[in-house]
């Protein structure tokens, strides 16, 4: 399989080549086309498939790191939402006390839990950011090359426009993360470890309460400490989840019934709303890829279809981004 994807990332150096000078560093061409988008296997959210055509762009080979979100931070003094006190009338009835810069950090309970309710490992850390990804004791030392993260989707959308790129689409996303395997189930082929490697920074054992470790990293891994895919992407399943600028909506409502056709910008802000929280009016936007807190008992969302819904506001310890330049 190694073979397979160092053959296919020599072919995608080749077509960069051929299109000439990326349009910044470490970018990579992705050729664009149709692809069926979606799973009818997995999450009812992923699902129907449907035919997708998506243009060529470039996109970063991984995603933005603390280094390079460092030197956005200091060219401009931007502050991140995890920074910020929140506006009180965003959040009606909040507690005060809640409304402090803070983040949500991932804790690891120290018994079994129930998997239905979130809350059991996920805590509002006072001064959580991504200068201090696990909370106020903790800093960015080492973690230069890790993803950032702990950034809001108005954080992403500030970086982009900093470095002259954009955010991708849901769809351009999937179509890269795909590495031009149409049908497969990871962004590498149809094993989740051929011959026994790991190919993305995941959970093992039991989630919550037990990771083995056995591809070697606990929080974050750096970008491209496995390999890329076919595109020569690195990190398109695991590690941390990333932005998109769709609005959050079930595939199936953004699917014309009389035509089978789809909305290729995504759902709209008043549809993306959480239905479990109707008094706050914060849009979700499709976030993609998985985590290293993905784990088959809890989370097989390490996979080129898997969507979930993101509040923009909300900034997590596991949510990063990377960005494209369209052709």
């Amino acid at each position: 399989m190694s073979n397979l994807v160092s053959l296919t990332s020599a072919r995608s150096e080749a077509e960069n080549q051929k299109r000439g000078q990326p349009p910044a560093k470490d970018m990579v061409w992705i050729p664009g086309g149709t692809f069926m988008m979606g799973s009818d296997h997995h999450y009812p959210e992923e699902a129907p498939t449907h035919p997708v055509t998506v243009n060529a762009f470039w996109m970063d080979q991984h995603t933005v790191t603390n280094a390079e979100f460092s030197r956005f931070v200091e060219d401009t003094g931007y502050v991140t939402v995890a920074e910020r006190v929140p506006r009180a009338e965003d959040y009606p009835g909040a507690k005060p006390e809640m409304l402090i810069p803070a983040s949500v950090v991932f804790r690891k309970p120290r018994f079994r839990v129930d998997l239905n309710n979130h809350y059991n490992w996920w805590t509002y850390i006072p001064e959580a950011s991504w200068r201090r990804p696990q909370g106020p004791a903790s800093s960015l030392k080492g973690l230069a090359k890790h993803p950032v993260v702990h950034v809001a989707y108005e954080d992403a959308e500030a970086y982009a426009l900093w470095a002259g790129k954009q955010l991708p689409t849901e769809a351009e996303w999937e179509f890269a993360a795909r590495g031009g395997l149409e049908g497969a189930e990871f962004s590498w082929g149809t094993e989740f470890t051929p011959d026994g490697e790991y190919m993305a920074n995941t959970w093992q054992g039991e989630f919550p309460i037990e990771n083995t470790l056995e591809d070697g990293y606990e929080w974050t891994a750096p970008v491209g400490s496995f390999p890329a895919n076919a595109y020569g992407l690195f990190d398109m399943a695991g590690n941390v989840w990333q932005w998109t600028t769709d609005w959050y909506l079930e595939h199936g409502k953004l699917i014309n019934s009389c035509c089978g056709s789809i909305n290729p910008r995504g759902g709209e802000l008043d549809q993306s709303y959480d239905p479990c929280m109707p008094e706050v009016k914060i849009g979700r936007k499709v976030m993609k890829g998985g985590s290293f807190l993905c784990a088959p008992n809890y989370c097989r969302r390490y996979r080129p279809a898997a969507r979930m819904a993101q509040p923009v506001d909300t900034s997590t310890c596991h949510l990063g981004f990377r960005c494209i330049v369209r052709g």
